[in-house]
């Protein structure tokens, strides 16, 4: 028996959740994972309700997106606190006003300190598979321009649990796209992008439905369906090449 097999696991959600999962979703940039969520929601494909978003930039397109969805949208910057201790408080003391159940991290670019009642409750994704192109400086374009560079012949994306390090918690789920001879990071971005607007979604619906074991720095996944297996997300394997409809390359 491996060590990681006789640690005792944790369940973040020990039965499923009989009601929508209420989200706290923390942006920087234009809010389109925001507009997915949104989207997933209306079309009955998420049994989810999102009561605030945080903006950690005041003149973030995503303010705008979220005030038009008619979400409560505050804006936390991470200037004006003298630590980030502080800057951390303030955004969960309004997660716990309006009773998040799960904060999920949606092109969130400052670091944050996750307080113990949120512990496992802190969900981000990263726009390539980890532990490859991710920490601190890795965000973006910067991600594919990476990717790109470095001649990979396969990017996507990672759903983890967020802790006190850029791109550091268990690992949820995780979506491979090819990469193309004549890829830009436009494009590269474009369809890891449609990756996460199929994975992320799926994270969160497993994650409500008490399917995720936390056993070390593993996430074990109960249930009938496996990630790969007849799920339309293809979390653990499988090359998707779609871009979805509306997303400009």
């Amino acid at each position: 028996m491996s060590s990681t097999e006789s640690q005792p696991g944790v369940r973040p959600v020990p039965q499923p959740f009989s009601r929508p999962i209420r989200l706290g979703v923390l942006i920087s940039g234009g809010g389109t994972t925001l507009a997915n969520f949104v989207e997933q929601i209306v079309a009955g494909k998420l049994t989810a309700e999102i009561p605030l978003v945080i903006a950690s930039r005041g003149n973030c397109g995503g303010v705008a997106r979220a005030r038009n969805f008619g979400i409560r949208c505050e804006v936390v910057e991470r200037r004006a606190f003298a630590s980030v201790g502080d800057f951390s408080e303030t955004i969960f003391r309004l997660c716990r006003e309006v009773h998040v159940d799960l904060v999920t991290l949606a092109g969130f670019l400052s670091l944050i300190q996750v307080p113990l009642d949120f512990q496992h409750r802190v969900v981000n994704v990263h726009p390539a598979l980890i532990p490859s192109f991710c920490g601190a400086g890795y965000y973006g374009h910067k991600v594919h321009e990476a990717v790109l560079a470095r001649g990979a012949k396969v990017s996507g994306c990672t759903v983890h649990f967020a802790d006190n390090q850029y791109d550091h918690g268990p690992i949820i789920a995780q979506a491979a796209v090819p990469v193309q001879e004549d890829d830009t990071p436009d494009s590269l971005a474009a369809r890891v992008f449609a990756a996460e607007c199929r994975t992320y979604p799926e994270a969160i619906r497993m994650y409500a439905q008490g399917r995720l074991e936390i056993v070390g720095q593993r996430v074990r996944i109960h249930g009938v369906d496996r990630p790969g297996e007849n799920s339309e997300t293809h979390l653990a394997g499988g090359i998707d090449s779609s871009v979805p409809e509306g997303f400009s390359v």
